[in-house]
């Protein structure tokens, strides 16, 4: 078996006619590929720059809601702090205004307490004169301690009544003093006045009274109504 090699030629009998070849099909079809690849191109850049568009207005929007989130809530936050501290002033002074009408009240209850204990006490205290006039004996030796010597003369001035019962317990009291007891309606019961030298020592009830609710910072005199007392005073 032979092998033959052929190489086919179209002999120039079998060709009718010759057209010459034109690259214009092909270049009209790269054309309008290229048209089209670049519309694509413009069609992705104009979709990027939207899309970054798009993107830096969603930025742009969070972070401006954010903002005014934030700038909102630093304004709740004053507002509330502000509130606050007026709601704590307004507290102060309230409590303030309460404190002082407490004290003042108390400074009232008190003050009646101090006027109920002092009328008590001239109640005991005028029971006890007329009951033992003898509570006056340790006045007139503060009194003559206080402005008489040894030995000395001094003058003790005496309710008539407190005299009549007291004049030997004085005497008998105080040997060591020359004293001149006289007395004086206008002591009263309980009390007494000592001179000596041109000295004076008070010793009336009226005048101890006052000097004793002194000391509790109160002006109470021992006669509301003067002459009320009756037989304690004459």
């Amino acid at each position: 078996m032979s092998t033959r090699s052929q190489t086919r030629f179209t002999p120039g009998e079998e060709i009718d006619a010759v057209t010459q070849w034109s690259f214009g099909a092909v270049d009209a079809r790269a054309a309008r590929f290229a048209a089209k690849a670049k519309l694509q191109e413009e069609t992705a850049d104009i979709a990027t720059a939207e899309a970054s568009r798009q993107a830096g207005f969603e930025d742009g929007f969070a972070q401006g809601h954010a903002t005014a989130i934030l700038e909102a809530q630093k304004q709740i936050d004053e507002h509330i702090r502000t509130q606050n501290t007026n709601n704590a002033q307004q507290f102060v002074k309230l409590f303030e205004s309460a404190n002082a009408q407490l004290h003042a009240s108390e400074q009232t209850m008190a003050q009646g307490v101090l006027e109920l204990a002092c009328e008590l006490a001239k109640t005991i205290v005028r029971r006890e004169i007329s009951i033992d006039p003898s509570i006056v004996l340790p006045v007139i030796g503060d009194a003559l301690t206080m402005i008489v010597g040894d030995g000395k003369c001094a003058r003790v001035k005496l309710n008539p009544a407190d005299l009549a019962t007291l004049m030997g317990p004085i005497e008998a009291e105080y040997p060591g003093f020359d004293l001149k007891l006289s007395a004086d309606s206008e002591v009263r019961r309980g009390g007494c006045l000592v001179e000596s030298m041109g000295a004076v020592v008070d010793g009336t009830v009226q005048k101890r009274w006052m000097r004793a609710v002194a000391t509790l910072g109160m002006e109470v005199p021992w006669d509301i109504h003067e002459g009320a007392e009756g037989p304690l005073d004459e």
